[in-house]
């Protein structure tokens, strides 16, 4: 197996701290965002493809070519344009076996990661006040992904993606259209694909912190000690 781990962002919500160090590196409990995600990878998996770009040397400095056993492969972004299009830049690596995805920013909890395993394809989603800056996803009783909308005006649930995915080659068979608002691509229109083809299943998370403002990283630390 493999793990994408999308890393390229500027992260100017994060400023200051971000003036000097990419958001991946900033530290919580004086270890890097990124090394957090990486760390808890199942042993399947064998190589982590992060995608940089700001500031980008401090990662590959830090990762190397090899880290926690894992080999590690860098795809760099020049240009932001959504999740869809940092997962086509890296579609080379990951042709020939399934592959986990991760925001590189945020904190997933490692049970709940391996979870994802019981099935073939799935997505770790959280039930927050305000749905409407997030990915928005409707399930089925059973757990089967209905819909996943991206920053809808009307959301049809509270449940949103947290961006921690189980996915598979056959995702590059289907296409992202450029959002209407922001112009963007996402990984959403990719997996509504998928998902009309194949099972796709949401699961609960019981901890996703994501990391948004420099707040966030004090916030982040007292929710690590307290768990």
């Amino acid at each position: 197996m493999k793990a994408v781990i999308f890393a390229a962002g500027e992260g100017k919500r994060m400023q200051p701290l971000t003036f000097d160090t990419p958001k991946p590196m900033l530290k919580v409990l004086g270890k890097p965002l990124l090394q957090r995600t990486i760390e808890l990878l199942p042993e399947s998996v064998t190589e982590v493809v992060v995608v940089v770009g700001y500031k980008r040397e401090q990662i590959t400095q830090h990762f190397g070519s090899e880290f926690e056993g894992k080999r590690m492969t860098y795809v760099v972004q020049e240009k932001l344009g959504g999740t869809a299009a940092a997962l086509m830049l890296a579609k080379e690596h990951l042709l020939d076996a399934p592959f986990f995805s991760f925001y590189a920013d945020d904190i997933y909890d490692k049970d709940d990661v391996l979870k994802l395993l019981d099935h073939q394809y799935g997505v770790l989603v959280a039930e927050v006040l305000d749905p409407k800056p997030f990915g928005v996803v409707e399930l089925a009783p059973d757990g089967k992904l209905i819909s996943f909308e991206e920053k809808p005006e009307h959301p049809k649930s509270n449940l949103v993606s947290t961006g921690a995915f189980l996915l598979g080659p056959e995702l590059f068979n289907y296409t992202a259209l450029p959002h209407p608002v922001t112009g963007e691509q996402y990984i959403t229109d990719m997996i509504m694909g998928l998902a009309k083809d194949r099972d796709f299943y949401g699961i609960v998370t019981k901890r996703w912190i994501p990391i948004g403002y420099p707040a966030d990283l004090a916030k982040a630390e007292e929710i690590l000690k307290n768990s």
